[in-house]
């Protein structure tokens, strides 16, 4: 690697910015919670009960189940196996098992990983199907095996195609993509069936507060409660902690630089998981506060936008760092960075999504509720 010391101090210089961030979030939250909790428990007479406003208003709606709820459980799922496949990578990589010049051991690794990952992805996707109150199983295990592959999937062969048409070496071989194939049928939808079985078998997580039959209606929103302005600000902080590692591993792969520092990529993995946890939570504590419970798919949005920006800054470093003239490798390089930002998308989404659950479960408990 070039520039050392520069890597060193924007990369210290990114992990104080973010930890200073995650430091401060968490303290706002303890103690804005910890207040509100402590107020609510001590409300005696039926008068106040009913003057009360901020999130515990919601709590007969806030468990409700989304629009597409089948679809969230997917994407949660999705997001799941990313994360399992990129948790055992880095560690691996960490320890010193997966050399960095050998990028075809990295990526064969990443691929048997995502294949075997397949189990978590069907048990999460049905716990959280049974938690909505769904019983299609089946359906939703089978659309976790395709949705996801299959479109990477179509992406990969579309752009393979083009590589074929220009007669150039670095086509994948028709028995490789016949392998890969394979492995998918063969492994991964298996093992996302029986994922979703063990998973469906399992009782229904209850919830904390009971639902009511009828829903609330949500109130006028001020202008930054609305949902695609707090979505598109919930992405920027994520990406911002991965940003400066996301130029080495740009040019490690477009540049032909290697990267060999995974123990720093590993701490870096580490603040995106706490700061896509933090971000979403804060702005999904805001949104129950301004009385708005369809937090659902919004919690794994507004993390998940960070890929949004990760695929911004890919065409920012297609027009100032490299030198592409031809239209087929410009292709390539599009296509591939979709293929990374989708993904990017499902993993930081389902973090965010998570931490959302945890934390609304939490704080419903610990009021008492009449």
């Amino acid at each position: 690697m070039t520039d050392d010391q520069i890597h060193w101090f924007s990369i210290v210089n990114s992990l104080m910015i973010v930890l200073f961030l995650s430091g401060m979030v968490a303290m706002i939250m303890l103690r804005t919670l910890y207040r509100d909790i402590s107020k609510y428990n001590q409300l005696e007479t039926q008068e106040e009960a009913q003057e009360e406003t901020g999130w515990k208003l919601v709590h007969g709606d806030v468990f409700r189940p989304p629009a597409n709820s089948d679809w969230l459980c997917v994407y949660v799922g999705t997001g799941v196996q990313f994360f399992g496949m990129m948790l055992v990578t880095m560690v691996f990589a960490v320890l010193g098992f997966l050399s960095p010049s050998n990028r075809g051991g990295l990526m064969t690794a990443m691929l048997l990983l995502w294949v075997f990952m397949g189990l978590l992805a069907g048990y999460s996707s049905s716990r959280l199907y049974k938690l909505f109150k769904g019983s299609e199983w089946k359906n939703i295990a089978l659309r976790t095996a395709f949705t996801f592959p299959g479109s990477v999937f179509t992406v990969f062969f579309f752009l393979n195609i083009l590589i074929w048409g220009q007669k150039s070496s670095g086509a994948v071989p028709f028995t490789t993509m016949f392998a890969l194939v394979l492995l998918w049928f063969g492994i991964s939808v298996p093992l996302v069936f029986v994922g979703s079985y063990l998973g469906f078998k399992k009782p229904a997580i209850e919830d904390p507060v009971k639902t009511n039959k009828i829903p609330r209606q949500v109130p006028e929103q001020a202008w930054y409660m609305n949902s695609i302005f707090s979505i598109l600000i919930g992405g920027i902080l994520p990406f911002g902690a991965v940003f400066i590692e996301l130029f080495f591993i740009l040019t490690s792969i477009w540049l032909h630089q290697f990267y060999y520092i995974f123990g720093f990529l590993f701490l870096v993995f580490l603040i995106l998981i706490v700061t896509c946890a933090e971000i979403s939570i804060v702005l999904c504590y805001f949104q129950l506060c301004s009385e708005d419970y369809l937090w659902w798919w919004r919690s794994y949005l507004t993390s998940g936008s960070s890929a949004l920006y990760l695929f911004l800054y890919a065409t920012f470093y297609f027009y100032t760092k490299l030198e592409i003239t031809k239209f087929v490798s410009a292709i390539l390089y599009f296509g591939y960075m979709l293929i990374a930002s989708y993904a990017f998308f499902a993993l930081t989404g389902t973090i965010g999504f998570y931490a959302c659950l945890m934390f609304t479960r939490l704080i419903y408990s610990s009021v008492k509720i009449e």
